[in-house]
């Protein structure tokens, strides 16, 4: 593992054109729950299953359940980021981590100083007001009791990506065309199994692809370094 490691430092130290793309399993040294690790939010048991509750149909139509869910779990503001949030933006910082592609929600990149992140799956940290489009601080909605409304008396909706809706086609183009580009791809904390972020990968023309998680993904066998091991252990190695 110390000869992995040390790879992943050297191929660090011969780029400039780095992207990183993140799932749960960064935020998850934070104290952040995952969603399919055995103890992650799919495999807990509530009145209804989490992949239904976080869907475009469950919030329309069962707004209060939503929401007494979305405020229990989905909640960051008490987290911090962690080793690997850090280290990113000191990357970042020197220049040579052009951008952070996330499937993650909690804002944490931004919080660890990092200022290029494409967030796929939106953020908690905005909310709108689905009548008047006006916008909304996380504190006002998990600080709120029952269902969040706007002064107009619209229903104010998380800027997250809910089952069945689509990614903002923006930030996927842009996403793409920074994978496209990059002379050396980072991607960690993902089980690589959420279409259509995980296709991400695909894009990727160099030959310094990197994947670090704790359990295997579908796509090691096309990746030049494999780790399997905890994300802080990994990046508290590396020197900026």
């Amino acid at each position: 593992m110390e000869n992995k490691i040390e790879l992943f430092k050297e191929l660090i130290n011969s780029s400039n054109n780095i992207v990183f793309f993140g799932g749960a399993g960064v935020s998850t040294e934070s104290g952040i729950p995952d969603f399919r690790s055995k103890d992650g939010l799919y495999n807990q048991q509530y009145k209804y299953p989490p992949e239904e509750i976080l869907s475009h149909t469950f919030f329309i139509n069962n707004t209060e359940e939503f929401y007494k869910f979305y405020k229990n779990k989905m909640n960051s503001l008490k987290y911090e980021p962690n080793i690997t949030h850090i280290k990113l933006a000191e990357l970042e910082n020197k220049g040579i981590l052009k951008s952070v592609v996330t499937q993650n929600i909690d804002g944490l990149h931004q919080k660890a100083g990092s200022k290029n992140v494409y967030e796929l799956h939106g953020s908690v940290l905005r909310n709108y007001c689905m009548k008047c489009n006006k916008f909304y601080e996380a504190d006002y909605i998990f600080n709120n009791t029952g269902i969040p409304k706007c002064s107009c008396g619209g229903i104010i909706k998380p800027d997250v990506v809910l089952y069945e809706e689509g990614l903002n086609q923006d930030l996927l183009i842009k996403s793409i065309n920074d994978i496209s580009n990059a002379d050396m791809l980072i991607v960690a904390g993902t089980s690589l199994t959420v279409q259509p972020a995980s296709s991400l990968i695909r894009y990727y023309r160099g030959n310094k692809l990197v994947l670090i998680n704790k359990d295997k993904t579908p796509y090691d066998s096309i990746a030049n370094l494999v780790i399997n091991d905890s994300l802080g252990k990994v990046f508290k190695e590396i020197g900026v």
